[in-house]
Protein backbone atom coordinates (compact mmCIF):
# COMPACT_ATOMS: atom_id res chain seq x y z
CA UNK A 1 0.00 0.00 0.00
CA UNK A 2 1.43 3.36 -1.03
CA UNK A 3 2.18 5.89 1.70
CA UNK A 4 0.14 9.12 1.74
CA UNK A 5 1.53 12.32 0.19
CA UNK A 6 1.88 15.50 2.23
CA UNK A 7 0.61 18.65 0.53
CA UNK A 8 2.86 21.67 1.13
CA UNK A 9 1.19 25.08 1.70
CA UNK A 10 1.51 27.65 -1.08
CA UNK A 11 2.16 31.40 -0.92
CA UNK A 12 2.32 34.38 -3.28
CA UNK A 13 4.81 37.21 -3.75
CA UNK A 14 5.71 39.81 -6.37
CA UNK A 15 9.00 39.67 -8.31
CA UNK A 16 10.67 43.07 -7.66
CA UNK A 17 12.04 43.75 -11.16
CA UNK A 18 8.91 42.84 -13.14
CA UNK A 19 6.03 43.25 -10.68
CA UNK A 20 4.81 39.77 -11.67
CA UNK A 21 2.94 37.81 -8.99
CA UNK A 22 4.08 34.20 -8.51
CA UNK A 23 3.10 31.20 -6.38
CA UNK A 24 5.66 29.22 -4.39
CA UNK A 25 5.95 26.58 -1.68
CA UNK A 26 8.43 26.16 1.20
CA UNK A 27 11.46 23.99 0.56
CA UNK A 28 11.38 20.37 1.71
CA UNK A 29 13.87 18.25 3.64
CA UNK A 30 15.55 17.09 0.41
CA UNK A 31 16.07 20.71 -0.65
CA UNK A 32 17.30 21.79 2.77
CA UNK A 33 19.95 19.07 2.44
CA UNK A 34 21.12 20.65 -0.85
CA UNK A 35 21.47 24.03 0.88
CA UNK A 36 23.31 22.63 3.91
CA UNK A 37 25.89 20.88 1.72
CA UNK A 38 26.42 24.07 -0.30
CA UNK A 39 26.79 26.24 2.81
CA UNK A 40 29.30 23.82 4.34
CA UNK A 41 31.45 24.15 1.22
CA UNK A 42 31.78 27.94 1.79
CA UNK A 43 32.00 28.29 -2.00
CA UNK A 44 30.01 31.20 -3.48
CA UNK A 45 29.39 29.30 -6.71
CA UNK A 46 28.10 26.22 -4.86
CA UNK A 47 25.75 28.31 -2.72
CA UNK A 48 24.43 30.17 -5.78
CA UNK A 49 23.86 26.90 -7.64
CA UNK A 50 22.01 25.46 -4.64
CA UNK A 51 19.84 28.57 -4.26
CA UNK A 52 18.86 28.42 -7.94
CA UNK A 53 18.09 24.70 -7.75
CA UNK A 54 15.90 25.11 -4.67
CA UNK A 55 14.05 28.08 -6.17
CA UNK A 56 13.47 26.14 -9.38
CA UNK A 57 11.83 23.38 -7.33
CA UNK A 58 9.79 25.71 -5.10
CA UNK A 59 8.37 28.19 -7.62
CA UNK A 60 5.03 26.80 -8.81
CA UNK A 61 4.13 29.46 -11.40
CA UNK A 62 4.95 28.28 -14.91
CA UNK A 63 7.17 30.24 -17.25
CA UNK A 64 9.54 31.62 -14.59
CA UNK A 65 13.11 31.14 -15.82
CA UNK A 66 15.46 31.27 -12.84
CA UNK A 67 18.48 31.82 -15.11
CA UNK A 68 16.89 34.99 -16.49
CA UNK A 69 16.06 36.58 -13.13
CA UNK A 70 18.25 39.39 -11.80
CA UNK A 71 20.49 38.91 -8.79
CA UNK A 72 18.23 40.91 -6.49
CA UNK A 73 15.12 39.02 -7.68
CA UNK A 74 16.75 35.70 -6.77
CA UNK A 75 17.92 37.01 -3.39
CA UNK A 76 14.44 38.32 -2.54
CA UNK A 77 12.71 35.12 -3.69
CA UNK A 78 15.10 32.94 -1.73
CA UNK A 79 14.68 34.91 1.50
CA UNK A 80 10.90 34.59 1.24
CA UNK A 81 11.02 30.86 0.47
CA UNK A 82 13.47 30.38 3.32
CA UNK A 83 11.22 32.37 5.70
CA UNK A 84 8.19 30.17 4.94
CA UNK A 85 10.34 27.04 5.21
CA UNK A 86 12.31 27.31 8.43
CA UNK A 87 11.08 30.47 10.16
CA UNK A 88 10.42 34.17 9.64
CA UNK A 89 13.62 35.19 11.40
CA UNK A 90 17.31 34.41 10.99
CA UNK A 91 20.10 34.55 13.59
CA UNK A 92 23.35 36.13 12.41
CA UNK A 93 26.48 37.66 13.92
CA UNK A 94 27.58 41.20 13.08
CA UNK A 95 30.82 43.03 13.84
CA UNK A 96 30.44 46.40 15.57
CA UNK A 97 31.96 49.12 13.32
CA UNK A 98 33.01 51.34 16.23
CA UNK A 99 35.83 48.97 17.25
CA UNK A 100 35.85 46.59 14.26
CA UNK A 101 36.29 43.58 16.55
CA UNK A 102 33.33 42.89 18.81
CA UNK A 103 30.80 40.44 17.39
CA UNK A 104 27.17 40.64 18.45
CA UNK A 105 24.43 38.05 17.79
CA UNK A 106 21.33 39.54 16.14
CA UNK A 107 17.95 38.15 15.16
CA UNK A 108 16.65 39.64 11.89
CA UNK A 109 12.98 39.50 10.91
CA UNK A 110 12.89 38.43 7.25
CA UNK A 111 9.54 40.16 6.69
CA UNK A 112 11.29 43.51 7.20
CA UNK A 113 13.83 42.97 4.43
CA UNK A 114 12.98 44.60 1.12
CA UNK A 115 14.57 45.31 -2.24
CA UNK A 116 15.54 48.99 -2.10
CA UNK A 117 15.81 51.07 -5.28
CA UNK A 118 18.02 54.14 -5.48
CA UNK A 119 16.03 57.19 -6.73
CA UNK A 120 18.97 58.07 -9.04
CA UNK A 121 18.90 54.66 -10.71
CA UNK A 122 18.06 54.44 -14.41
CA UNK A 123 18.43 51.82 -17.13
CA UNK A 124 18.86 54.47 -19.87
CA UNK A 125 22.25 56.19 -19.96
CA UNK A 126 22.60 59.17 -22.29
CA UNK A 127 26.05 58.98 -23.89
CA UNK A 128 25.85 62.17 -25.96
CA UNK A 129 23.30 64.34 -27.77
CA UNK A 130 22.16 61.46 -29.98
CA UNK A 131 23.05 58.07 -28.46
CA UNK A 132 21.53 56.37 -25.42
CA UNK A 133 22.67 53.08 -23.87
CA UNK A 134 19.92 50.90 -22.37
CA UNK A 135 21.01 48.38 -19.74
CA UNK A 136 19.51 45.19 -18.31
CA UNK A 137 20.13 43.60 -14.93
CA UNK A 138 22.80 40.89 -14.51
CA UNK A 139 21.67 37.35 -13.78
CA UNK A 140 23.12 35.55 -10.78
CA UNK A 141 25.42 33.54 -13.07
CA UNK A 142 26.75 36.72 -14.69
CA UNK A 143 27.28 38.36 -11.32
CA UNK A 144 29.24 35.39 -9.93
CA UNK A 145 31.29 34.88 -13.09
CA UNK A 146 32.35 38.53 -13.19
CA UNK A 147 32.92 39.02 -9.46
CA UNK A 148 34.56 35.74 -8.43
CA UNK A 149 36.36 34.56 -11.56
CA UNK A 150 40.13 34.87 -11.69
CA UNK A 151 41.41 37.50 -14.11
CA UNK A 152 42.22 41.20 -14.57
CA UNK A 153 39.75 43.41 -12.70
CA UNK A 154 39.08 45.88 -15.52
CA UNK A 155 38.42 43.12 -18.05
CA UNK A 156 35.95 41.46 -15.67
CA UNK A 157 34.21 44.80 -15.15
CA UNK A 158 33.95 45.35 -18.89
CA UNK A 159 32.69 41.79 -19.46
CA UNK A 160 29.95 42.40 -16.87
CA UNK A 161 28.90 45.60 -18.64
CA UNK A 162 28.90 43.90 -22.06
CA UNK A 163 26.61 41.14 -20.74
CA UNK A 164 24.20 43.74 -19.36
CA UNK A 165 23.82 45.95 -22.45
CA UNK A 166 20.30 45.64 -23.86
CA UNK A 167 20.59 48.08 -26.76
CA UNK A 168 22.04 51.32 -28.09
CA UNK A 169 19.57 53.70 -29.68
CA UNK A 170 19.06 57.15 -31.16
CA UNK A 171 15.94 58.95 -32.36
CA UNK A 172 16.29 57.27 -35.78
CA UNK A 173 18.00 53.90 -35.15
CA UNK A 174 18.58 51.16 -32.61
CA UNK A 175 21.25 48.47 -32.28
CA UNK A 176 20.34 45.54 -30.03
CA UNK A 177 22.87 43.49 -28.12
CA UNK A 178 21.25 40.34 -29.52
CA UNK A 179 22.31 41.42 -33.02
CA UNK A 180 25.90 42.17 -31.96
CA UNK A 181 28.77 39.96 -30.85
CA UNK A 182 30.34 40.47 -27.38
CA UNK A 183 33.54 41.53 -29.18
CA UNK A 184 31.68 44.25 -31.11
CA UNK A 185 29.95 45.50 -27.97
CA UNK A 186 33.24 45.52 -26.07
CA UNK A 187 34.87 47.59 -28.80
CA UNK A 188 31.97 50.04 -28.69
CA UNK A 189 32.29 50.44 -24.90
CA UNK A 190 36.03 50.95 -25.16
CA UNK A 191 35.28 54.14 -27.14
CA UNK A 192 33.59 55.73 -24.13
CA UNK A 193 35.23 58.60 -22.31
CA UNK A 194 35.93 58.44 -18.57
CA UNK A 195 32.84 60.49 -17.68
CA UNK A 196 30.59 58.34 -19.88
CA UNK A 197 32.02 55.14 -18.40
CA UNK A 198 31.36 56.38 -14.85
CA UNK A 199 27.71 56.88 -15.79
CA UNK A 200 27.58 53.28 -16.98
CA UNK A 201 29.20 52.08 -13.75
CA UNK A 202 26.60 54.08 -11.82
CA UNK A 203 23.94 51.75 -13.23
CA UNK A 204 25.53 48.93 -11.19
CA UNK A 205 26.27 50.90 -8.00
CA UNK A 206 22.68 52.20 -7.81
CA UNK A 207 21.05 48.94 -8.90
CA UNK A 208 18.19 47.71 -6.64
CA UNK A 209 19.49 45.55 -3.83
CA UNK A 210 18.32 43.53 -0.87
CA UNK A 211 18.90 45.86 2.07
CA UNK A 212 18.09 46.19 5.74
CA UNK A 213 19.55 48.30 8.56
CA UNK A 214 19.90 47.15 12.14
CA UNK A 215 21.04 48.99 15.25
CA UNK A 216 23.19 47.13 17.77
CA UNK A 217 24.87 48.25 20.96
CA UNK A 218 28.49 47.24 21.44
CA UNK A 219 28.52 45.45 24.83
CA UNK A 220 32.11 46.56 25.45
CA UNK A 221 32.00 50.24 24.42
CA UNK A 222 28.22 50.83 24.89
CA UNK A 223 28.22 52.60 21.50
CA UNK A 224 25.13 52.26 19.29
CA UNK A 225 26.03 51.10 15.76
CA UNK A 226 23.81 51.30 12.67
CA UNK A 227 24.81 48.41 10.41
CA UNK A 228 23.56 48.02 6.83
CA UNK A 229 22.98 44.45 5.65
CA UNK A 230 23.12 44.09 1.87
CA UNK A 231 22.74 41.09 -0.41
CA UNK A 232 21.89 37.48 0.32
CA UNK A 233 25.27 36.69 1.90
CA UNK A 234 24.55 39.11 4.77
CA UNK A 235 21.63 36.92 5.86
CA UNK A 236 23.30 33.61 5.09
CA UNK A 237 26.07 33.41 7.68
Amino acid sequence: MALPKINAPTYELVIPSSGKKIRYRPFLVKEEKILVIAMESNEIKDIARAVKQVLGNCILTRGIKIDKLSTFDIEYLFLNVRGKSVGESVDIQVTCPDDGVTKVPVTVNLDEIQVIEDPDHTKDIKLDETLTLRMKYPSLDQFIADNFAVGPGFDKSLDMIVSCVDMIFSAEEEWTAADSTPKEMKEFLEQLGSKQFKEVEKFFTTMPKLKHEITVTNPKTKVDNVIPLEGLAAFFN
